[in-house]
C-alpha cells in the first residue's frame, strides 16, 4: 500500500512528531509525550490533524431523501447547520462506518447539500458505498477528502483560542455555536480573511471545534493557530492522546467497537438507527429483526464500560471472565490518565452487563479485578 500523507505532514516534522500508520496514513503518534499532550487537552487545548479522515459531499433535489435511504438515521429531520451522529450499514446491518452528516445551506438552485464525513480508513469505502446507492435518486456525491484538511482544537480554552484569529464583530458566530452544528466563520489567516466551515464537533470529551480547510491553506491556519497561543496554551497533539482522550469519554473506535460483524443495538447505539422512518433503507430489515430478537439487551452481547480494582490495565482482545468462564472480549483499554485507574470498552454476554456487576479480565493468565461501569467513563464540568 502506498503510503499516504496529510497537507501538514511537514509541520509535524518540524515538531519532531514520532509517526504511526493509520488507515494507510502516515499520522503522528505523539510529538512529545502522549501523556502530556493528553493532560493538555483536559486542562487546557490540544490542536490534532485529522486531515486523514474522508469528506463526501451530497448535493441535490433528493439529498436528504437519498441519505435517509443510504444511513440509519433520519437525515432529512436536521436544520440547517446542525450536525448528526449516524451509521451506513449494509443489507446484513453490520456497520460499515459511523460518521458524523453536516446540512449546509441551500444552493443557489435552492438544492439541499450535505457534508457527510467518515473515518480514516473507511473513506474510500463509504464513499464509493454512497455513489453506488445514489443510483435512482436525484443527487450528486462528490468525494473531497483529497483536496480537503480538517484541524481540529480541542480543551477548556478552544473557544478562546479561536476567536483570537476570528474578527470580533464575528465572534458571536463562534460564541454561540451549539454541539453538533457548523458554521461558515472568517479566520485571519496570512494576513487575510479566509472563510472556513467550523464545527463544534469533537472525539476528546471536552469542548472544541473543526475546522474544514483546503489543502493548500492547512498549514498557514496550523501555524496561525499555534502563533496566537500563549505558552502552555495550545499543544500540538497526535493520535496516541486522541485514543486515550476518546476512551475516557466512552466514544467508539471503528474496528474497535465498531466493525461489519457487530450491530448497532450490541454497541448502545440502537437509538441512532431510525427504524420509524418513512420508506426502506439498506439494512433496515436486518436491523428490525436484530431488534425484535433483543440484540444487545436480552441476548447476545452489549459493549460495556469496565473499572479496574487494581493498577493492571486490559487491551484489546483480552478475554472477560466471569468466575473464571470467558463471557466477553475487550475491545479498549488503558490506564486513564485523568481517572487514575484502568479503564475499558469491552463486550460481554448481557446477563453480566448491568452496572456494578464484577468481572475480571485475563491479563496474560492472571484475572485482574474489573466493574461494569456506565458510559462515559470522563464527563467535562460544564
Amino acid at each position: 500500500m502506498t503510503e499516504k500523507y496529510t497537507a501538514l505532514y511537514d509541520e509535524h516534522k518540524k515538531l519532531r512528531a514520532s509517526f504511526t500508520d493509520f488507515g494507510g496514513w502516515q499520522m503522528p503518534l505523539k510529538y512529545s509525550s502522549e501523556l502530556a499532550e493528553h493532560h493538555a487537552v483536559r486542562k487546557a487545548a490540544g490542536l490534532f490533524d485529522l486531515s486523514h479522515m474522508g469528506e463526501v459531499w451530497v448535493t441535490g433535489r433528493q439529498a436528504a431523501a437519498f441519505l435517509d435511504f443510504a444511513l440509519v438515521g433520519k437525515i432529512s429531520a436536521m436544520a440547517v447547520g446542525k450536525a448528526k451522529y449516524s451509521l451506513i450499514c449494509n443489507e446484513d446491518g453490520g456497520i460499515i462506518d459511523d460518521l458524523i452528516t453536516y446540512r449546509r445551506p441551500a444552493a443557489e438552485d435552492g438544492t439541499d447539500v450535505f457534508l457527510v464525513v467518515p473515518n480514516a480508513g473507511n473513506a474510500a469505502v463509504v464513499a464509493a458505498a454512497l455513489q453506488e446507492r445514489a443510483a435512482g435518486f436525484d443527487v450528486l456525491v462528490e468525494d473531497a477528502s483529497a483536496r480537503t484538511s480538517l484541524i481540529a482544537v480541542q480543551g477548556p480554552k478552544a473557544q478562546e483560542l479561536l476567536l483570537r484569529l476570528v474578527p470580533a464583530a464575528q465572534h458571536s458566530l463562534v460564541v454561540d455555536l451549539k454541539y453538533y452544528a457548523a458554521v461558515e466563520v472568517p479566520f485571519l489567516v496570512g494576513g487575510a480573511g479566509k472563510e472556513l466551515l467550523l464545527a463544534r464537533t469533537g472525539y476528546t470529551g471536552e469542548d472544541g471545534f473543526e475546522i474544514f480547510v483546503a489543502n493548500d491553506d492547512a498549514p498557514a491556519l496550523w501555524q496561525a493557530l499555534a502563533a496566537i497561543a500563549d505558552d502552555g496554551e495550545l499543544t500540538p497533539a497526535g493520535l496516541a492522546s486522541r485514543d486515550s482522550l476518546r476512551l475516557e469519554a466512552g466514544m467508539p473506535l471503528y474496528g474497535n467497537e465498531l466493525s461489519l460483524q457487530g450491530d448497532p443495538f450490541a454497541a448502545g447505539l440502537g437509538p441512532v438507527v431510525a427504524l420509524s422512518k418513512e420508506g426502506d433503507f439498506v439494512g433496515k430489515a436486518a436491523l428490525a429483526a436484530k431488534k425484535e430478537a433483543g440484540a444487545g439487551s436480552t441476548s447476545g452481547r452489549r459493549l460495556v464500560g469496565l473499572k479496574g480494582k487494581g493498577r493492571r490495565a486490559g487491551r484489546a482482545h483480552y478475554p472477560v471472565l466471569k468466575d473464571g468462564d470467558t463471557v466477553g472480549e475487550v475491545t479498549s483499554g488503558q490506564p486513564s490518565p485523568t481517572l487514575g485507574y484502568p479503564i475499558a470498552m469491552a463486550y460481554v454476554d448481557v446477563d453480566y452487563s448491568a452496572p456494578g456487576t464484577a468481572l475480571d479480565i485475563d491479563l496474560r493468565g492472571k484475572a485482574e479485578p474489573f466493574e461494569v461501569v456506565d458510559l462515559p467513563f470522563y464527563r467535562r464540568a460544564k
